[in-house]
């Protein structure tokens, strides 16, 4: 029998790439509606007003050669303008699309809207499967593709997902966050967690793509052991940072600086991951709808970031890389 996908896998489970995929890096984007990040959760109340930026953060990728995937929840994947922006890139194979479950926005609505429910994996398993499916033919229908990735929403995978996953056909997961604990808020924890990608079941249908985040400076090596406890210290933690001794770092503009992201890259690439997976929230693409981009300066920020980030990529070799190249290159 499988592991639950919310363990950490078992010795051996690591995925090889055939030969000549080298390091690459996946853009995914968390491609949902606008909400009170500091409020309760909600079925209602939230916004699309970003969505037309879309278009511009597209042409963005474009320009840069990167191939973007839209992780695109309810709201999202039933909106026309997002269809209509969509589309045509999908199409033309510059962009690709996949699911993302915010159980709270997602029909049916048949339980109670609080934070623990939030992480769809703590859902009854029907209602879960329900959620997903209505999801996954909503976006199949109103986008022309079948979408071959999943993230849970609050990367809130349960002891029934890789199960639903798999009965969908959906290749690859990426909901697992590497060294982070989402567990005093009733979600997984994924704190012991590998970043290379892995096999989630011992038939090779399933695999799990974790977001990039990494440990640096001199003690990054007990940075899984230490890194919680200086944590509960407050203030330490920042220290430990400055001075160089222990930060953790995930590939994302929000909350993570440029010079930081570059310090985890290389990090990366020494410890000689295949995948670099990188990830925002779509909504941080309008000022005001995310605590990362208050202003039209911080926008400004964000693009120069992702210009800097890919430069550098480029400048060490890791080229970018689409879910369907992954797939294709995943030796089984």
């Amino acid at each position: 029998m499988d592991r639950s996908i919310i363990e950490p896998p078992v010795k051996g489970s690591a995925t090889r790439f055939k030969a000549g995929f080298g390091q690459r890096s996946l853009l995914t984007v968390d491609t949902e509606e606008e909400f009170d990040w500091e409020g309760p959760f909600s079925p209602s109340g939230h916004g699309l007003d970003h969505v037309p930026r879309l278009a511009k953060f597209q042409q963005f990728c474009e320009g840069i050669g990167v191939c973007p995937v839209y992780l695109v929840d309810w709201p999202v994947a039933t909106s026309e303008v997002a269809m209509e922006i969509l589309r045509a890139p999908l199409q033309a194979g510059k962009a690709e699309i996949g699911i993302q479950l915010h159980p709270w926005v997602n029909p049916p609505f048949e339980e109670e809207v609080n934070t623990f429910n939030s992480f769809a994996g703590n859902l009854p398993p029907d209602l879960e499967e329900r959620k997903f499916f209505k999801l996954r033919d909503e976006i199949q229908k109103n986008f022309g593709c079948a979408p071959q990735i999943y993230r849970a929403g609050r990367y809130g995978l349960g002891p029934s997902s890789a199960k639903i996953l798999k009965k969908a056909g959906v290749a690859i997961d990426s909901s697992v966050r590497a060294n982070f604990d989402y567990s005093p808020g009733g979600g997984p924890n994924y704190r012991d967690h590998p970043l290379e990608p892995y096999w989630v079941d011992s038939e090779h249908q399933l695999l799990e793509l974790p977001l990039t985040t990494v440990f640096w400076g001199m003690l990054r090596k007990q940075g899984r052991a230490l890194y919680p406890a200086l944590s509960r210290l407050g203030k330490v933690n920042g220290i430990a940072s400055r001075l160089g001794m222990l930060e953790r770092i995930a590939l994302t503009p929000e909350g993570v600086s440029a010079d930081e992201a570059l310090r985890g890259i290389d990090i990366a690439i020494d410890d000689q991951l295949p995948v670099l997976v990188l990830s925002f929230h779509s909504p941080s693409l309008v000022p005001g709808h995310t605590p990362y981009v208050r202003t039209e300066d911080d926008l400004d920020e964000l693009y120069e970031w992702w210009r800097r980030i890919y430069a550098y990529l480029d400048q060490r070799g890791v080229k970018p890389t689409t879910v369907a190249e992954i797939m294709q290159s995943a030796e089984v």
